[in-house]
């Protein structure tokens, strides 16, 4: 029987995931089953359970279940303690292990796919939900000059920035937390949005002069069409835009590494998914 594996959610009939995992699966030679499990919002512990008990090896987690992931689990790594959420389950004899993927993701498709070079630059972060708490870490790793992060709470800003600036690695980058009103005169380059904005049609109130030049808009969100944040960017002169398909194809690749101790090559995977 070929090992089962699945992304658990709700709603989850959008996901990509399975076919994302199918052309790992095909290119590396992997036997690997992966679905869509639906959980009701209630009852997403006795969903993961009962897919542990039929044979399944682990669980990728979308909306709304990654906090319940995380305290699911027997063992949390690092990343998925610094996001206090987990999107990775992997069920092991006597034991659960969490991680988090999405800043992993992240930094992958900026770094590998878009050729950023994030050391030394002025880094903004939209939003201060659990999107952003997932990326957090892995973009302070790479030691920017500035890590911004804006948010309608300005509280919520301020306490996420307050936790990330006593990380190691800190030291070399100036955290802050801010309103998006505080945004206004500041310029930088590399803006992120981790807002569900994208995913109602809509777009959070920043000022018009955020990008310097050579500047890239990334929004997580992905769709057919450039999302409102994106449009905006090109509108307001960030030189490129780009949004989320190739981090989820990304964080996608370091989960089936993490099941598999094969890491698959993502380039062919995220055409393929543009083509779709």
């Amino acid at each position: 029987m070929s090992d089962r594996y699945a992304v658990i959610g709700n709603p989850i009939a959008h996901s990509k995931s399975p076919d994302i995992h199918a052309a790992f699966a095909r290119q590396t030679g992997q036997d690997v089953e992966y679905s869509r499990l639906l959980a009701p919002l209630d009852a997403f512990r006795v969903a993961a359970a009962e897919f542990r008990a039929s044979g399944g090896r682990g669980l990728n987690v979308t909306l709304p279940f990654k906090l319940e992931a995380f305290d699911l689990a027997d063992e949390v790594t690092r990343r998925a303690k610094d996001a206090r959420a987990a999107n990775f389950l992997s069920f092991e004899p006597g034991r659960i292990r969490a991680d988090n993927t999405d800043g992993a993701g992240l930094v992958a498709d900026l770094t590998a796919n878009l050729g950023v070079t994030m050391e030394a630059r002025r880094v903004l972060l939209l939003g201060a939900g659990g999107a952003a708490q997932g990326v957090l870490g892995p973009l302070l790793a790479r030691q920017p000059a500035i890590l911004t992060i804006a948010n309608r709470s300005v509280d919520k800003a301020l306490r996420l920035a307050e936790n990330m600036g006593h990380q190691p690695g800190a030291a070399s980058t100036v955290v802050s937390g801010v309103g998006y009103g505080d945004l206004a005169g500041h310029h930088f380059d590399l803006v992120i949005n981790a807002t569900s904005s994208s995913l109602q049609g809509e777009l959070p109130p920043l000022p018009a002069d955020l990008f310097a030049p050579d500047s890239l808009a990334y929004d997580m969100m992905y769709g057919k069409a450039p999302t409102p944040f994106l449009v905006f960017a090109q509108a307001q002169g960030a030189a490129r835009v780009a949004d989320g398909l190739g981090m989820l194809v990304e964080q996608a690749a370091e989960s089936f590494f993490l099941w598999r101790g094969v890491r698959p090559r993502t380039a062919p995977v995220i055409d393929l998914m543009r083509s779709q």
